[in-house]
This record gives C-alpha cells, structure tokens and sequence, in this order.
C-alpha cells in the first residue's frame, strides 16, 4: 500500500483532543501517518499496547430468521440474557468485558493466569445456562495468543481470526478452541475434543468441546456487561424480559425509542501487507479515510455518521434518495484511489444510541439485511438495495437478486 501521509486527510479529523474518536485510535493513526511507516515504526507504535491472554467471542445463531418473527425490543431484551451470562461467570473467573456489546455477539478478555481448563468449563457452564435459561442460543470461540488492545478492542491478525471463527463458523451450544488453547490443557484434562470443520486461519487448526467438566460451584458477578445503551433504556428492556408477552408494553417501547431510518452499510476491502502490524496500520488508515469521507460529505446529503470501525462504516439518512447519493458518491472516491467496497442499503425502524464511551451504535433489521446483501452475498464494487427500497428509487442499472442466507430468503437489487 502507497504511503500515506497526514495531509491528504482533513484537518479537523484530527483537531480534537481526545485519543480515541468514535472507536478510531485517531492520535496513533496520526503517529502512525508521521512516522516512515516501516514495519520498526509499527512496532515501535504498538509496544505499549500489547496484551497476551485468553480472547473468547460469541455470536448468536438462527438470529436473521428470528427477526423475521419478533420486533426489535423484543429480539434485544432476549439477546441481552446471553450476554449477561457470557459477562457474569466470565467476569468472576477474571475476565473483561472488551468494546461495546451493541450487537448479537460478545467478547471477553482472560489474563494468561486464568487455567485453561477452568476457562473451558465456564465456557460449557455458560452454554448450560443458556440452553437452560435463554430463547437465543449462542456459539463460543476461544483462543489464547496476542492482540493489541486499542481504543477499548483487541486488534491484530489473531483477534480476527477468533472474531471470524466465532461469527461464522459456530453454531448455537459449540464450544470451539484454538490448537493454541487446546496445548495449553494439562495432559490426561477431562474434556473431550474432536476436530472442527473451518477455513484456514491464523488459528491452525481448531477443536469442538463435546464434552468435558462444568464449575463445580459456578459464580456469576453482579457487574453490568458494556452495555450500549442508557441506563433508563436498559432498565425497561429487563422488565421487558419479564413480560415478553405483553404486547402493549412492547409496543409502548418501540413508539419511544424506535426510528424510522435509511441505513448505509459500506465495507471497504481489507488491506493485505508484509506483516501483521503494517496490515493494522494501512487498514486503521483506510478506517480513518472513511471517517475523513463522511466529515466531507455527511452535512449535504442530511445524513449521519453511526459509527467506523474495521472496515466497515454505517451511516443513516432520513430520506432515500440521499441515501444512494452518498453510497454512489463513497464508491467513486474509494475506486479513484484503487480501494474496492461493497455497500448494503435498507429502511426501517432502527435504535440508535449515544455510546458511554463517546461515538454511536445501532441496532435493528435494515442493519442486519443490509449486511446480508453487502457482507454475506455481495461481489467487490457492488451495491446493494433491499425490496424495501425498490419503490422509492430508478432501479436503472440494477439487476434482481434472489438468495437465501441464514435460512432467510432476501430478494434485493445489485448495481
């Protein structure tokens, strides 16, 4: 990738004072940018920032087809019970929580003096109690090894690839490990493991917990998981798990909290580099190039920013038409400089929140579709409109797509 330079971004990208910017590590990308940018440079930048320990994602299963059938309110009050367990044995056997849990997936970080075994035991405990006690059901991915913790995630090549193992290859009740995890287990341990199907990683190869010992006396902290949203909005979701049956309570929450918005998915093609840490670099650069895109182009066409992280950007708009003007626009800028995306578009009712660390989330079906098109089924370059949208805009240069994906079948347009 071509050197980048502070002066080909915006100033006021970087005018402000905090170090983080919406999830974005904006002072050691402006390091990084004024440094040669030779792979001593990354890690001279990224010393500080190392951590070595235990990495454990989950992600909900059956969760697409699933909002198909119930409301936003509902599906968030029965994916939050999951992520209090995964947080309450989790934090009691040493862990923490990482990022926001804003979606349907958590992750959690264990110092290396937590004992692998007790680790996997508390991972098939907490699938007991979901099983036991929860309507969504949740895969488990585990992994021991290093990352970078930055701007409150962990990043580098192999958080990645636990986020990839866990998000797409498990299914509801797996616990899967690591070859890294795995050889970390006392000889003669208890657990009975067998391989698991997954594409080549970073990873090796990787093992399904079929069986083995759950906490003998399993604890669960009383602290709150990294919740996204604001303390009066998650304290009506918990009285909603209660009374997930009473309609007009539901209903009552959705007319307050609940808006009626265009969702802009885009993600950016990952950039590939001699190293893991110049890999970071160049996409942490390219994250703040879409940032640096949505400043300069936002305000016109009435639309906001929701959050950049990773390679992927997602913006909302109360109006349609702008909505694709933005996406086309975002396309054409990152094509002149040789970087391809593939954009997903919906409408419909959304949560939006203010983060308690600073930035945005969201939350809702058009984000869940649009990802679908653009993530799942989308080609480079590609852009991507919902049925939804078909009425409202010239479907000139569209081509109509049928697929099925997470057993929901999407008829949607590509262009």
């Amino acid at each position: 990738m071509a050197r980048r330079t502070k002066g080909q971004y915006s100033p006021s990208l970087f005018d402000v004072a905090q170090d983080i910017v919406g999830g974005l590590p904006i002072k050691l990308i402006e390091q990084w940018l004024g440094s040669e940018q030779t792979h001593a440079d990354a890690l001279r930048l990224l010393q500080s920032f190392q951590v070595r320990g235990y990495n454990v994602v989950s992600d909900s299963a059956g969760l697409t087809r699933l909002s198909r059938q119930r409301g936003l309110i509902e599906i968030l009050a029965l994916i939050d019970q999951p992520k209090q367990l995964v947080h309450g044995l989790g934090t009691a056997l040493g862990g923490r929580g990482v990022g926001i849990w804003a979606a349907d997936n958590t992750q959690m970080f264990y110092p290396p003096s937590v004992a692998p075994e007790s680790l996997v035991s508390m991972l098939l405990t907490v699938q007991d109690e979901v099983q036991r006690d929860c309507q969504i059901r949740i895969g488990l991915g585990a992994h021991f090894g290093e990352f970078y913790d930055l701007s409150g995630g962990l990043y580098g090549a192999q958080s990645d690839a636990i986020e990839e193992l866990a998000e797409n290859h498990t299914e509801g009740g797996e616990v899967v490990i690591s070859q890294a995890l795995r050889e970390l287990l006392p000889e003669g341990h208890a657990f009975t493991l067998e391989p698991k199907e997954a594409p080549p990683s970073p990873l090796g190869p990787c093992w399904r917990v079929v069986e083995g010992p759950r906490l003998t006396d399993p604890r669960r902290s009383s602290e709150l998981y990294p919740i996204p949203y604001s303390r009066a909005f998650h304290a009506e979701l918990l009285a909603y798990q209660s009374r997930l049956g009473d309609v007009a309570f539901g209903k009552r929450l959705a007319g307050k909290y609940l808006q009626h918005k265009t969702v802009v998915l885009i993600e950016r093609q990952a950039q590939q580099a001699e190293t893991p840490e110049l890999a970071l670099f160049d996409n942490l650069s390219l994250s703040a190039r879409m940032k640096d895109t949505g400043l300069r182009h936002l305000a016109s066409h009435q639309g906001e920013e929701v959050k950049v992280v990773g390679p992927l950007g997602i913006y909302v708009f109360d109006a349609i038409p702008a909505a694709l003007g933005f996406a086309q626009l975002f396309r054409r800028e990152l094509a002149r400089e040789a970087i391809s995306c593939r954009i997903g578009i919906d409408v419909g009712p959304v949560l939006l929140f203010e983060l308690p660390s600073g930035g945005r989330d969201i939350a809702g079906m058009p984000v869940n579709i649009a990802s679908k098109m653009a993530q799942d089924l989308g080609r480079p370059g590609g852009l991507y409109l919902s049925e939804a949208l078909a009425e409202h805009v010239d479907l000139e240069g569209f081509t109509e797509r049928r697929a099925t994906v997470s057993g929901v079948a999407l008829t949607f347009h590509e262009g």
